[in-house]
């Protein structure tokens, strides 16, 4: 049952990142040598995140991530923050979804976020981190400090599949944690995230 088999990491188990291999086909995954057992079936991961006056200092963001097992158990995670990003709270729900999935699991990511779901599929943080956090404009990576601690989620699964589905599309998973976090935002905690300078845009 979920209550025993999922466990919610502390954010600083997964503070530093460290690099990992690829399968292809979208396929992101820890080095063979490193693999550990985990569930055998895939868990489904559906992720979304929410922000309103968005990059404002009147932001308020709200993200949720429903954790489903192959028997159909559910883990559902939500939270906010002021003074945010809708970027930003994507990448939190994601990073949240995976630290709450046993490690070693094979995981279907869902999410309407062309955002997140390309960035892990075409592997953009290699370019980053080749270019020491740089993008191709050699700017600042924006939301470095998440990236980091989602390469670190990635790293502890055996693979992490991203699927894109468009929102607001009648997709009922996607319907569903839309709502919390549109829930999630509507009175976050009074505290800012700490996205610091230039995390507002979305970068190759």
């Amino acid at each position: 049952m979920l209550g025993v088999m999922f466990t919610r990491m502390r954010p600083e188990m997964y503070r530093h990142p460290r690099r990992f291999d690829t399968g292809g086909d979208g396929l992101v995954g820890v080095p063979s040598s490193s693999r550990m057992g985990g569930v055998s079936e895939p868990i489904t991961v559906i992720t979304d995140g929410a922000c309103s006056a968005n990059g404002t200092e009147a932001a308020r963001g709200g993200w949720a991530a429903i954790v489903r097992d192959p028997s159909g158990d559910e883990l559902v995670l939500s939270g906010g923050r002021r003074r945010t990003t809708n970027n930003r709270m994507e990448l939190t729900a994601v990073i949240e979804g995976l630290a709450a999935t046993p490690e070693g699991s094979d995981v279907e990511l869902v999410t309407d976020s062309a955002y997140v779901a390309n960035a892990i599929k075409d592997r953009w943080f290699d370019g980053w981190q080749a270019r020491g956090w740089r993008n191709s404009r050699r700017q600042p990576v924006a939301n470095r400090d998440l990236w980091e601690r989602l390469l670190e989620q990635l790293a502890r699964h055996r693979s992490v599949r991203p699927t894109l589905v468009k929102g607001h599309a009648g997709h009922v998973d996607n319907e569903r944690v839309d709502r919390l976090a549109q829930d999630a935002a509507v009175d976050p905690p009074d505290e800012d995230d700490d996205r610091g300078e230039g995390q507002l845009g979305l970068d190759l």
